[in-house]
């Protein structure tokens, strides 16, 4: 049976407990939060390549109005975004209905909402996302929407840099079957897998319930760091060897 004890002498399941505790500790504060609803638009449903897989599209949909519903009553602001490829391309061409932002969105908008169009993957690129942010106090920003193996990863990993802390919901998010000379992931694999990549550096991931909830009490999203993931990776790896 392998030695589950570290270098000095404490066991993983210690160093677990202190890192636990370290999180827990974290999500006592009162983080200033912006909801954004990255991409829900019509391509993603529309019968075109890029359709959401998993999870559920229609599932997520209804996470990304409960979200939207429970920032309204807490008066947090929101930014919509859209993305365009230009006149004439296949998809989130801006003169054809998949550019469209969904009707179940569009139903919730308010006057305050502040809304982007984006030639780039993250919501941050070439646009005054931050700039507008930063001026409302913003300092966590939550993502919804579409896809998580594009543009959420991506507006996950700029904000870093930009010092915005960042959420994301599992069940409000989505990805597509992936294939191409490196080779093939199905959809399920890559939102999976992107959410614990995630969940390990660039952000808390969890429910739109588990969010709802954060929400209420004003504490962030519960999250992970590097170090306890792979702490918990290797323990796991050699639970699957044995």
């Amino acid at each position: 049976m392998a030695d589950s004890r570290l270098s000095d002498g404490r066991s993983s399941r210690e160093s677990r407990g202190c890192l636990e505790t370290v999180i827990r500790r974290m999500a006592m504060s009162n983080p200033k939060r912006a909801l954004v609803l990255v991409d829900v638009q019509e391509d993603y449903f529309d019968g075109s390549p890029l359709e959401i897989q998993y999870p559920n599209r229609e599932d997520s949909l209804v996470k990304i109005t409960e979200a939207i519903d429970a920032a309204a009553a807490a008066s947090i602001p929101v930014i919509a975004v859209q993305h365009t490829m230009g006149r004439g391309a296949p998809v989130f061409n801006p003169d054809t209905k998949g550019f469209e932002v969904r009707p179940e969105v569009e139903a919730r908008r308010q006057e305050g909402w502040k809304t982007v169009v984006k030639q780039f993957g993250s919501v941050y690129a070439d646009t005054d996302v931050a700039q507008w942010l930063g001026e409302r106090g913003v300092d966590t920003v939550t993502l919804v929407g579409y896809m998580t193996n594009n543009c959420i990863l991506a507006s996950a990993v700029e904000a870093e840099g930009l010092g915005f802390a960042t959420e994301v919901l599992s069940d409000a998010t989505g990805a597509i079957n992936i294939a191409n000379a490196a080779g093939f992931a199905d959809a399920k694999t890559v939102h999976t897998t992107l959410m614990t990549v995630l969940n390990s550096n660039f952000a808390a991931v969890g429910t739109t319930d588990d969010w709802i909830v954060a929400l209420g009490s004003g504490v962030n999203l519960p999250r992970n760091d590097l170090g306890s993931s792979a702490i918990e990776g290797a323990r796991r790896a050699q639970v699957v060897a044995r």
